[in-house]
């Protein structure tokens, strides 16, 4: 009984109120109508209570998302299908889906009258942070036609929604990109013995003569033809720095770590719509993507669901261990970084492959009260001095101008004016 009072309207327990206080002054007065009134007064309310608890709400519901991820700041839209599937109660019926407040909307809907077919109610959603977000259960709260009282049920379970990182359309590719090593973008294969860069086999019938490599064939005296020459495609790492001590602005949509990590995300489909196996690794060297990912749909959506559950790690320094690319090409994208943790990432790299780097300057994202981290430009340098190929980008640099800098850098020579060797 009590369980049911906590239904009653601001109304509800006023006219309540109303009744007791008229039944203790008919007490006192002794006045027989005024008692009447009084027992009307109060049984008014605790009748609809009784009534309105023990009613059901006879609506069939179902939640239905127009797209399995949406990207931050883009526009999405849920569609709700509600029917009858019986008798509604007497009053109002408010439906309401609990949506995140980071979903940018908050849906009401009244119902008086519904069908027994289905009928949609839509309304959109604009996501403004990355992220698995959960739309809690339909909620209908029930309301007597006095306005008395009130009660909710749940008509839908929650939903999962990802909110995936923007992406960037990007041109262009670095210089050797997918390379497994050297700086020319190729890798030749060796006949193990004999003449370096040169493969060979027997002659075929149809074989090009201008192909016959006359010293192997001198050698085991028979005619024997050299092999194209081929590069060897061993793929790209992206590093993704995403330490929270690296970052500013932690947890908002426009904080140094939601750049990086879009940049990272278009990065990467980019190269794996380019046909080149993508390996997407943490700032400690672990996967965040378990295996490499080749293009198509299904890849791009591996990399994307696991770029919007990407959490910040509490390590205060880069720590590899070893060469995060296994031998390929890196793409590194770094938040704020000290000598200690360049001299890390750089002395586990394997001589000779090429790599590169993004530096996000987070001092152009201001944070109050957080004291600034060691000048960009002092990594840059040491960076730079160790070979690698560096691109600084502040808060105003967008997306494709650091990748096409970054695809700018050539292969070998002098450091160039924004970004390069």
């Amino acid at each position: 009984m009590l369980r049911a009072l906590s239904g009653l309207t601001t109304r509800g327990r006023c006219l309540l109120a109303a009744g007791v206080a008229a039944a203790i002054c008919a007490a006192v007065l002794n006045e027989r109508g005024l008692l009447r009134i009084a027992v009307f007064v109060i049984a008014l309310p605790l009748l609809t209570v009784l009534l309105a608890s023990a009613s059901r709400v006879r609506i069939g519901a179902r939640r239905l998302l127009s797209e399995e991820r949406v990207p931050v700041g883009g526009d999405g839209e849920v569609r709700l299908d509600l029917w009858r599937t019986g008798r509604l109660p007497a009053g109002e019926i408010l439906l309401e889906d609990r949506v995140p407040q980071v979903l940018g909307v908050r849906p009401r809907f009244v119902v008086e009258r519904l069908p027994h077919h289905p009928v949609s109610l839509r309304y959109p959603i604009r996501p403004g942070l990355r992220g698995v977000h959960r739309i809690g259960s339909l909620r209908a709260t029930i309301t007597d036609p006095f306005g008395l009282c009130e009660f909710d049920r749940d008509l839908a379970p929650p939903s999962r929604i990802v909110v995936v990182p923007r992406i960037t359309r990007l041109q262009g590719m670095p210089g050797g990109a997918g390379t497994g090593g050297g700086e020319t973008g190729n890798v030749r294969l060796h006949a193990g013995h004999g003449e370096p860069d040169v493969m060979v086999r027997q002659y075929r019938t149809g074989d090009d003569l201008r192909k016959v490599h006359w010293r192997s064939t001198a050698r085991r005296d028979e005619v024997m033809v050299r092999v194209e020459e081929r590069p060897w495609r061993g793929g790209t790492t992206v590093l993704l720095d995403h330490r929270a001590a690296a970052h500013h602005g932690i947890g908002t949509p426009d904080g140094s770590l939601e750049w990086a990590i879009e940049f990272a995300a278009s990065a990467c489909l980019h190269l794996g719509r380019a046909g080149m196996p993508v390996r997407l690794v943490s700032g400690n060297g672990l996967p965040v993507v378990d295996a490499p990912q080749q293009s198509g749909p299904q890849a791009d959506g591996v990399v994307l669901d696991a770029l919007a559950a990407l959490q910040p790690t509490h390590d205060r320094e880069l720590a590899t261990g070893a060469d995060p690319g296994h031998g390929q090409e890196l793409v590194a994208v770094l938040g704020t970084i000290g000598a200690q943790g360049v001299a890390e990432l750089t002395n586990v790299r394997t001589r000779g492959v090429r790599s590169l780097a993004v530096l996000v300057d987070t001092a152009s994202w201001p944070e109050p009260g957080r004291p600034a981290g060691p000048p960009v430009d002092e990594a840059a340098s040491l960076l730079r001095s160790a070979g690698w190929g560096v691109v600084v980008a502040d808060r105003s640099m967008r997306i494709d101008e650091a990748w096409t800098r970054l695809c700018s850098i050539p292969a070998r020579g002098p450091v160039q004016a924004g970004g390069g060797w």
